[in-house]
């Protein structure tokens, strides 16, 4: 496999608001969240997640996205971005402002069963009416998450095969939109020669202009950096991670928080790479969202002396 130069810099997609938030049981209360977020924006967070637009009924911690995006409002600095499943969040989304929407679908049957309670054929015809209506709005974009790529809790490990066949149907569908991959570690099973293994065997696939490449990943079995590190080396151009370690599908038994924005930060800034956020400042946010009520968070760099951080 071949491993790429590592770049100068890496975007990185803070998704505590989302994928953190919805792994608490208990509402948050709007205000809390909102707190949480603006610490996330001063520390220099300039792509975020904001939340989902999904039914209050599936997961009701997410039923405030909209007054969260309507809260803030009118920063151009910030790409904020909603996950939908389908047509009914995608137009809610682009009703609310989001310019950039996040349409996910599992490359396991059993989990986007489980999670969007459709099947994948289901799933990909859902896409294609999302496309049409992203593309009737102006300065729209479209970012496709393909869940369980490495490993389903349902049906164990999912080759880069099964990920190619979903991804070629979908970009089928996506014709010449400009777009943005993320493979997704549900399950943080991954192994860093797998990540590299899979983005190398898609991208040589799926090289075209206008497609960039993403990781999602989850620390549950320890490799969330690691991780995040082959997939930056192997093409992808921006990781998602979540402040404090906050999160977990709920949809994913036994999976754990996503990977600490901070962990991942501080492995990047020793190597050079420019990220635009202030790590100090990023750990006064992981302790407010650490201190959130319900929530499991997974942080190493928390637990070190903060005079011994650099």
């Amino acid at each position: 496999m071949t491993t790429l130069s590592p770049p100068s810099s890496i975007e990185l997609v803070e998704v505590a608001p989302r994928d953190g938030f919805q792994s608490i049981r208990d509402r948050l209360p709007t205000a809390d969240k909102q707190r949480c977020i603006q610490a996330l924006l001063n520390a220099g967070v300039t792509r975020l997640e904001i939340g989902s637009f999904v039914s209050p009924k599936a997961i009701p911690q997410m039923a405030d996205t909209g007054q969260l995006v309507e809260a803030f409002a009118n920063r151009p600095e910030v790409r904020f971005s909603a996950l939908v499943p389908n047509l009914k969040g995608a137009e809610l989304a682009l009703e609310h402002g989001i310019r950039e929407i996040v349409y996910v679908i599992s490359v396991s049957e059993t989990h986007n069963q489980s999670n969007v309670r459709r099947s994948t054929t289901d799933s990909l015809q859902e896409l294609r009416r999302v496309i049409e209506r992203v593309r009737q709005i102006e300065g729209s974009r479209l970012r496709l998450d393909l869940g369980t790529s490495f490993d389903c809790p349902f049906e164990g490990t999912i080759s880069w095969q099964q990920v190619d066949r979903i991804l070629s149907s979908a970009l089928a569908l996506i014709g010449d939109l400009p777009l943005e991959i993320a493979l997704c570690d549900t399950t943080g099973r991954a192994t860093p020669y797998q990540v590299a293994d899979y983005f190398t065997q898609l991208r040589e696939r799926h090289a075209r202009v206008g497609v960039n490449w993403a990781f999602h990943g989850h620390d549950t079995f320890g490799m969330g950096v690691a991780n995040a590190l082959f997939a930056i080396s192997h093409g992808a151009t921006a990781v998602d991670t979540a402040c404090a370690g906050l999160g977990g599908c709920p949809f994913a038994p036994g999976a754990t928080g996503n990977t600490a924005t901070e962990d991942l930060l501080y492995a990047l800034h020793g190597g050079g790479i420019t990220t635009g956020i202030d790590l100090s400042k990023l750990l006064e946010a992981a302790d407010m969202i650490a201190a959130l009520p319900g929530g499991q968070t997974a942080s190493h760099l928390r637990q070190v002396p903060r005079q011994r951080v650099s």
